[in-house]
C-alpha cells in the first residue's frame, strides 16, 4: 500500500450522449496544461451594507470552507446608508469610515478579499439626486456633481484603506470602478463617454495613492465596451491593471454579441469571455488579466435552485478553461435585496445558500468540483475534463445536462482508464436527485415559508453528501449511470 498513487480524474458528459454505449478512454499519461481553480476564486453578493449582518458572514464562512473561494464582490459601498460621505452647512466633505472598517474586518477575519466596487454616488455629491436604479435600496446611479470632491472622496477612501490594513493587505485587493454603466447603473449622457471620465478620474486618484493599487473595469453588463475601453486607457495612458465584464447564461444573444446567431444559454457565457479575451489580444493592452465579475446559469424554471447549476457549472468550466483568471458566480448566498426582502427561502435566487442558511444543490455541486485538480490532461473525448492535483492526484467529475425544454434519460456510461493499476478503487461522490438536494427535502416538509432553526437544521442534514462510495475496477474499467442534471466525482486509487 505505501506505493499507492491516488488518482482523480474529472470526466464531463454532454446531456445528448443518452445510452452512451462506446467507452469513454482516459488517459492518466495525458499531456498536461495548468488548471487553476478559475470558477471559484471569486464570488459576488449584494450590496456592501449586508456584509455587516451575522448571515451573510456565517454564509461567507461555509463557502470558503467548500470552496476556499479568495474574494468577494458587492455594489454601493459608497451608498448613505455605509455613511461614508457627508457634506457640512458650508459644503465641505465629511468622511466616515466606521462602516468600512467593520465590513472589511470580517471579510479578512474569515480569509477573503474583497474586490473593491466603486459605487455608487453618494447623495450630496450626485449630480441629480433624482437619478435613483429602481432596486429596492434606490441607489444614485447619476455622474458626480464636482470632480474635485470626487477625487478627495476616492483620495481618502484609498488612504484610509491603505492606513488600516496596510500597503502589503491592500495591494493585494481589486478596485473595479462602477457596476454596469452601459445600461440603467450609470446616468451620464452619453453614456460611454462619461463612463471613461469617472474611470479616468478614479483610476488615476487611486494610483495617486499607491500604483501598488491593481484598478479595471470597465464592468459592463453583455460583454459590452471592453474594445472600447482598452483603447481609450491605451490613448490616454490611464491605468489599467484588469479588464472587467458580466454575462449569464439568459442574457440575449443580441446583448452579447450584436448578432442573431443560435447560441444555446449553455454556451453563451463562455463564448461572451472569447469575445472579450479576444478584444484585448487584439488591443495595445494584449497583457491584461480578464476577471468575469458576474455570471450565472440560467434562471428561469427556478433553476439556480435546482441540480441542473452543478452540471451546467462543470460545463463552464470546460469551456471557460483559459479564457479568463478569474468567474464571479453571482452570488454566495441569498442575503440579497435587489428586489427587496426575500419572502421564502427557495425562490429562484442567485445564490449557493438560501435565506436561513440552508445549503443548496448549487452549494454541494461546487464543493465537489473543488475537488478537480490544478492541471489539466489533454482528452480527445468531448466535455471531458481530466484534471491532476500537486500530489499527482488525478481526481473526475461526470455530468449529465438537461436543459428543461429538452427531454433527459439517466446516462449509463462506461470510462476506461489506461496506464493505471487495473484492479484500482473507485471513490465515487455525487450530487444529483437524491444526494445533495435540499430543495426535495425542503418540500418534503411542506415548503414552509419560514423554517424554523431546527427545520433549517434538518434540511442540511438530509441534503448533506453521504461519503464516497468505494468501487473497483475491472480490467481498468467502471461503469456509471448518471441521473438527469446529476453530477459525479470520481476518485482513482491506482
Amino acid at each position: 500500500m505505501k506505493n499507492l498513487k491516488c488518482f482523480a480524474v474529472a470526466l464531463v458528459w454532454c446531456a445528448s450522449a443518452v445510452g452512451q454505449s462506446n467507452p469513454v478512454v482516459i488517459d492518466a499519461h495525458a499531456s498536461a496544461t495548468p488548471f487553476p481553480h478559475f470558477w471559484e476564486r471569486m464570488f459576488g453578493s449584494g450590496r456592501a451594507v449586508l456584509a455587516l449582518r451575522e448571515s451573510y458572514r456565517d454564509d461567507l464562512r461555509e463557502v470558503k470552507k467548500a470552496t476556499g473561494a479568495e474574494y468577494v464582490r458587492f455594489h454601493n459601498v459608497l451608498h448613505d446608508e455605509v455613511g461614508v460621505y457627508d457634506e457640512d452647512e458650508q459644503g465641505k466633505p465629511i468622511y466616515n469610515f466606521t462602516y468600512i472598517d467593520q465590513i472589511y474586518d470580517g471579510l479578512l477575519r474569515i480569509g477573503v478579499r474583497p474586490v473593491v466596487e466603486i459605487s455608487f454616488t453618494p447623495k450630496k455629491l450626485a449630480s441629480d439626486p433624482n437619478a435613483l436604479h429602481p432596486f429596492w435600496y434606490k441607489q444614485n446611479v447619476s455622474p458626480p456633481k464636482d470632480y474635485a470632491k470626487w477625487d478627495d472622496l476616492i483620495r481618502h477612501f484609498a488612504q484610509h484603506l491603505v492606513d488600516r490594513y496596510g500597503l502589503g493587505e491592500v495591494s493585494q485587493w481589486y478596485f473595479e470602478v462602477w457596476n454596469e454603466p452601459n445600461i440603467d447603473f450609470w446616468a451620464g449622457n452619453p453614456k460611454q463617454t462619461t463612463y471613461f471620465e469617472l474611470y479616468d478620474h478614479t483610476a488615476r486618484l487611486l494610483k495617486s495613492v499607491s500604483p501598488l493599487l491593481r484598478v479595471g473595469g470597465p464592468a459592463t453588463a453583455a460583454a459590452d465596451w471592453a474594445d472600447a475601453f482598452l483603447a481609450y486607457c491605451a490613448q490616454n495612458n490611464v491605468p489599467v491593471d484588469f479588464v472587467s465584464s458580466h454575462g449569464y447564461a439568459d442574457d440575449t444573444v443580441e446583448n452579447l454579441f450584436h448578432t442573431q446567431e443560435q447560441i444555446p444559454m449553455n454556451q453563451r457565457v463562455c463564448r461572451a469571455i472569447g469575445k472579450v479575451r479576444g478584444q484585448i489580444k487584439a488591443s495595445k493592452l494584449s497583457s491584461l488579466p480578464l476577471f468575469w465579475t458576474e455570471w450565472n446559469v440560467r434562471g428561469d424554471h427556478e433553476l439556480r435552485d435546482t441540480t441542473y447549476v452543478a452540471p451546467a457549472l462543470a460545463y463552464s468550466i470546460a469551456q471557460c478553461d483559459g479564457l479568463v483568471e478569474m468567474m464571479s458566480y453571482w452570488t454566495f448566498d441569498d442575503v440579497f435585496e435587489e428586489g427587496g426582502v426575500p419572502h421564502d427561502p427557495f425562490h429562484g435566487g442567485f445564490g449557493l445558500i438560501a435565506v436561513g442558511g440552508i445549503k443548496k444543490p448549487s452549494y454541494f455541486g461546487y464543493s465537489l468540483l473543488h475537488k478537480l485538480g490544478t492541471e489539466r490532461l489533454s482528452n480527445p473525448a468531448p466535455n471531458v475534463l481530466v484534471t491532476r492535483r500537486a500530489d499527482g492526484t488525478l481526481v473526475v467529475a461526470v455530468w449529465n445536462l438537461v436543459e428543461p425544454e429538452e427531454k433527459g434519460a439517466p446516462k449509463a456510461m462506461q470510462l476506461q482508464f489506461q496506464n493505471v493499476n487495473p484492479q484500482s478503487t473507485v471513490l465515487i461522490s455525487r450530487a444529483d436527485e437524491t444526494h445533495g438536494n435540499t430543495l426535495a427535502a425542503y418540500r418534503k416538509l411542506g415548503n414552509p415559508q419560514y423554517p424554523t432553526i431546527a427545520q433549517v437544521e434538518q434540511i442540511n442534514r438530509e441534503g448533506e453528501l453521504p461519503p464516497p462510495e468505494a468501487v473497483a475496477l475491472k480490467n481498468g474499467t467502471v461503469e456509471i449511470t448518471v441521473p438527469v442534471n446529476g453530477i459525479a466525482i470520481l476518485e482513482l486509487v491506482n
